[in-house]
């Protein structure tokens, strides 16, 4: 294995000491076209590795840039539905769906390892996200299989649900997540795309969650997603706020 290209500094994982700063993390790797300079404006890149899209190609991409800017590397596993590019509710066997989580992780693993790069953390996308927050099962599952593929990992997810306990109780320690480009519910959810709202698309209002987040230490990171309407927009706006 080559040298592992060590991540910008950031905060510890769960700290919620005033004043600490919040890290911007990106979700990639899902379509081809995303601008190299999305990937060195986070702090932190979740990488699509394959249930819901990406390949080796996409992984060995992302993760160069990331390496050559020293932006940190995640795993950003799925449940198995490249057709419905994971935002759609699967029933899926806890055993089997930790062993999807655990085999699209190793996966990017390998690809980052073999460009001297470590995966450092790990996402759920879409539909799962949602389902590890709110069932218990689930969150074990998903955690399960992190940590089988990548060791002892920081896992990303919304504040105060499954999750996070899952997470806490396997020894993991957690970012609590936030949204610079989506609609949130009044319980921290995402509104589901398609319905108004969804999708936010404003630099200047992005920039101004970073600020909300800083009085409220509501999160320990902010996610700006990839294939959102100006995106690069929305994550320059959020890099200049978070760097103020």
């Amino acid at each position: 294995m080559g040298t592992v290209t060590p991540p910008r500094p950031r905060p510890p994982a769960g700290s919620r000491a005033r004043g600490r700063p919040i890290l911007l993390n990106l979700d990639g790797g899902e379509h081809e076209g995303e601008p190299e300079e999305l990937y060195a404006l986070a702090d932190l890149v979740h990488v699509a590795c394959g249930g819901h899209a990406g390949d080796d190609a996409s992984m060995s991409r992302v993760v160069e840039a990331c390496r050559r800017s020293g932006t940190a590397v995640g795993a950003h596993p799925s449940y198995v539905d490249r057709e419905g590019f994971g935002r759609r509710a699967l029933t899926v066997e806890p055993a089997r769906l930790a062993a999807q989580i655990e085999a699209q992780c190793a996966r990017l693993r390998a690809v980052a390892e073999a460009r001297g790069a470590a995966v450092t953390s790990a996402k759920p996308h879409g539909a799962l996200y949602h389902a590890a927050h709110a069932d218990a099962e689930i969150a074990r599952a998903c955690v399960a299989g992190i940590g089988r593929a990548l060791g002892t990992v920081a896992v990303v997810g919304l504040a105060g649900g499954a999750l996070e306990r899952a997470a806490a109780e396997a020894g993991h320690s957690y970012l609590r997540e936030a949204f610079a480009d989506r609609g949130v519910r009044p319980d921290g959810t995402l509104v589901p795309r398609g319905e108004p709202g969804a999708v936010l698309d404003d630099p200047a209002a992005a920039a101004e969650r970073v600020r909300a987040l800083r009085a409220s230490e509501a999160a320990e990171t902010l996610c700006v997603h990839a294939d959102t309407p100006a995106a690069l927009d929305i994550a320059r706006a959020v890099r200049r706020a978070l760097d103020a």
